[in-house]
């Protein structure tokens, strides 16, 4: 099964693209809701995340995600102490989904892939692309953030025209391109290569 990646700066419109991809019949990996569903779920991580931020930052069993925001805030040694402690949990557990899907190929998708690494695990990288203006826009309407908060989440992400570069596909994502027949396209190549992969493997090991 071949492993692809989705990956865009925020606002970029993954998900709209990751649902696409969805209605074709392709499973779709969600990092970051793994993750936060992780944090809530996983014992050992609750436990390590209790041991970073105090024993209160879990209520009535679920993360404080207020509370970790505001302690990380300003200090990115917590910040990155966090990371350390849930990446690591979500990659695994993304590994074990992939290697359940029986599609000619399956989506992970994740906003951090070049920043964190774990693009070596997947096989074809697709990005999804969006006017930085635009981008902000459709954040600030979805999360009711201020236009500084937008910036300064960017800030902290790759710069776009570098995550661009690196992938393998790029989807234009500007509210005047057309998504489906980009999504489309991708997915004949994908179920080809997919195919192709296949065949190499079968001849391998005959």
């Amino acid at each position: 099964m071949l492993k692809v990646g989705i990956t865009g700066g925020i606002g970029s419109g993954k998900t709209t693209v990751c649902q696409l991809f969805e209605l074709l019949g392709i499973p779709v990996f969600y990092a970051d809701e793994a993750a936060r569903a992780l944090m809530d779920e996983d014992p050992a991580l609750r436990a390590d995340i209790s041991k970073l931020f105090g024993e209160d930052i879990y209520i009535n069993g679920l993360l404080n995600r207020a509370a970790v925001s505001s302690a990380v805030f300003g200090h990115p040694e917590k910040l990155a102490a966090l990371n350390a402690l849930v990446h690591p949990v979500s990659l695994a557990a993304a590994r074990r989904w992939l290697e359940m899907q029986t599609t000619p190929y399956a989506v992970k998708e994740a906003a951090i892939f070049f920043e964190s690494g774990t693009y070596i695990d997947i096989e074809v990288m697709i990005g999804v692309s969006a006017p930085t203006e635009l981008r902000i826009s459709r954040v600030m309407k979805r999360s009711a953030l201020s236009r500084e908060e937008v910036l300064a989440r960017m800030a902290r992400q790759m710069d776009e025209d570098e995550k661009m570069r690196r992938c393998d596909f790029v989807i234009i994502n500007d509210d005047k391109t057309a998504v489906i027949p980009q999504v489309l396209a991708l997915h004949e190549r994908l179920l080809h290569r997919a195919k192709g992969a296949s065949a190499l493997v079968k001849d391998d090991i005959s």
